[in-house]
């Protein structure tokens, strides 16, 4: 079988939360949200995981999850650098805040060279959307194929206050249209966390 990898995004500091939310404990146990997303992605048959971290988050990165993945888990890392662009491209003035996900899956060129899912460290997603995605990359030969878990923004989001949220829609069982809205009422139909393609190059 193809080694099919799921690809972490964890570079975002979580600057509205004011520190670094990957690694802030949830539960009494002192659990984090990625344990409960790798320990679903483990059981669904995923092996590889790629971190993409900024490199001065790198120590602490190690120390809470990372290290600890590494009995599960093929563990890699990518670092998400202002300066990775492409050639003829400069970083504006006074910017610190790392690109987005384009930005991110780029640095994996040369770390992920086949079938990949990608997650944000700090979302939950819940069992059943690792093994649909799985699945499907296991299954899939055609390289043009992609995929999307979807998830009913209503069943995601809080009643106080509002979000930013991918949102799409479906048309005979396809995306035909997707839009990211800073402030998504709950009554908006789909809300996009996942994207997974057979293959990257």
């Amino acid at each position: 079988m193809r080694k099919i990898t799921l690809v972490i995004m964890a570079a975002g500091m979580g600057s509205r939360f004011g520190g670094l939310k990957q690694i802030e404990p949830i539960d009494p146990e002192g659990h984090i949200i990625i344990d409960f997303s790798l320990f679903d992605a483990w059981r669904a048959g995923f092996r590889d995981v790629v971190f993409i971290i900024k490199r001065e988050m790198e120590a602490e990165f190690r120390e809470c999850i990372g290290d600890r993945m590494e009995q599960y888990f093929h563990v890699s890392y990518v670092y998400q650098d202002l300066d990775r662009l492409p050639e003829g491209i400069e970083v504006p003035e006074g910017r610190t805040k790392p690109w987005g996900t384009g930005h991110a899956l780029a640095c994996c060129k040369g770390v992920v060279n086949g079938p990949f899912a990608v997650i944000n460290a700090d979302d939950f997603y819940g069992r059943t959307a690792f093994s649909e995605i799985y699945d499907f990359l296991a299954a899939q030969t055609d390289e043009s194929k992609y995929a999307m878990v979807g998830y009913r923004l209503k069943n995601t989001v809080t009643e106080f206050g509002s979000v930013a949220r991918g949102v799409c829609e479906i048309e005979d069982g396809r995306s035909s249209k997707k839009a990211r809205t800073p402030n998504t009422p709950r009554t908006a139909s789909i809300s996009s966390r996942w994207r997974a393609t057979p293959s990257c190059r």
